[in-house]
């Protein structure tokens, strides 16, 4: 998925992604829609005390966006067919996005957002270190920069395709959520780019 990802980003770069097979495409991403779903309700912050490494790698590769990214590259380069802009898909992504900010990227960038898990309110400092080895943290701004890349998109998208009511309600909260939200500049400049977008509908 990440080869994937990053050779999508190149084609649709090189202007060239509406030369392939539709039929092949809308195939790739409708597989691409079981591997969003699959890392959509996954967080980076459980608990898998009896995970192995192995186990580890196979938690971290199902929650990383490069399913989202490779759809939503597909989608946003020139000239592609309407086939391409399969509803499910762009709500799969949006759903994605929207659960990794509130439930794994806000709270590792902005205190306010840690939570205790078992409604003691907020963790305290020793709680939140716990949480935060680096080890975790590499990953953690990995998912943010590509999070990033497809909030980014995602105003790209919105200039191409008419999107429904609902859907343009999702994306509305997910561009305005980052204002209220520390330590997430990179983000916030995204957000303003998917605002911009869903302003001028």
């Amino acid at each position: 998925l990440s080869e994937l990802g990053s050779e999508s980003a190149k084609i649709k770069a090189m202007g060239i992604m509406d030369k392939l097979s539709t039929d092949k495409t809308v195939k790739v991403l409708n597989i691409l829609e079981k591997n969003i779903q699959d890392g959509s309700k996954l967080s980076t912050l459980l608990n898998h005390n009896n995970d192995t490494e192995d186990e580890e790698r196979l938690w971290r590769d199902l929650i990383m966006a490069d399913a989202c990214l490779t759809a939503i590259n597909i989608m946003t380069s020139p000239n592609m067919p309407k086939a391409v802009y399969i509803e499910d898909v762009i709500e799969r992504v949006i759903q994605y996005t929207k659960f990794h900010l509130q439930n794994t990227l806000y709270p590792q960038y902005d205190p306010v957002y840690r939570v205790d898990p078992h409604g003691g309110g907020v963790l305290s400092s020793k709680a939140k270190r716990a949480k935060c080895s680096t080890h975790k943290q590499r990953v953690i701004v990995m998912l943010y920069n590509k999070v990033c890349d497809i909030v980014s998109s995602l105003s790209e998208l919105l200039e191409i395709q008419l999107l429904t009511d609902t859907t343009i309600l999702q994306v509305s909260s997910m561009g305005i959520t980052p204002f209220f939200v520390e330590n997430v500049s990179e983000l916030q400049l995204c957000a303003i780019k998917l605002v911009t977008a869903v302003s001028t509908f």
